[in-house]
């Protein structure tokens, strides 16, 4: 016999599902992090402009920081800087994406619903999004981001090692591997039916 829909749970089962909410300073600590992305961001924004106007101490903190020895002493902005300061932005929006998915989706998935079905800021992945296809978009993810470091890698390649370089490269292929396996892996349990629409 089955029981009525929202009869109240029973103390035990009440409080394990109740002990959801534990995940709640977990999330809300992710958002600290967040905040921490965002403020680097912005100074490494700022340097890049300040160098851009002929800031030599801007310079000196943007080669620093992105690992760039050149044979000769860099006195203003050059392609090769400018790219990997890019890069480096880019990463850093690319892994506050993550974060992003990570926060809501998890939260959705895993604490309480959001109710956002009807707001127009509603992110299109989170409609239908579930703890398999969370895994899914975050495996892709960090195959994004290590692509980021791959080539910020490879641009500066002479100041590395052939080893460094040899396995951030397998690292990145092992990554691209597991995240086709998880893929696979879910569409096995999860095979689309004849009536199944794609909601991607």
């Amino acid at each position: 016999m089955s029981l009525p829909q929202n009869a109240p749970l029973r103390p035990l089962p009440a409080l394990i599902f109740a002990s959801r909410w534990l995940q709640l300073p977990l999330y809300l600590g992710l958002i600290v992090a967040q905040l921490v992305y965002v403020w680097h961001f912005l100074v490494e924004l700022l340097h890049l402009v300040e160098a851009a106007f002929g800031s030599d101490a801007a310079l000196r903190i943007l080669v620093t920081s992105v690992g760039y020895s050149p044979d000769v002493q860099i006195t203003a902005l050059n392609e090769t800087i400018i790219m990997l300061v890019v890069l480096g932005l880019i990463d850093v929006v690319m892994i506050s994406n993550l974060l992003i998915m990570v926060i809501v989706g998890g939260y959705e998935t895993f604490v309480s619903r959001m109710h956002l079905n009807r707001h127009p800021d509603q992110p299109e992945w989170l409609g239908h999004v579930n703890a398999s296809v969370l895994k899914v978009k975050l495996g892709l993810s960090i195959i994004g981001i290590s692509s980021i470091h791959l080539l910020k890698t490879f641009i500066n390649a002479p100041n590395y090692s052939e080893k460094v370089l040899m396995w951030q490269t397998i690292i990145h292929v092992v990554f691209l591997l597991s995240a086709l396996a998880i893929a696979w892996t879910d569409r096995i349990l999860h095979p689309a039916g004849p009536g199944h629409k794609d909601s991607h």
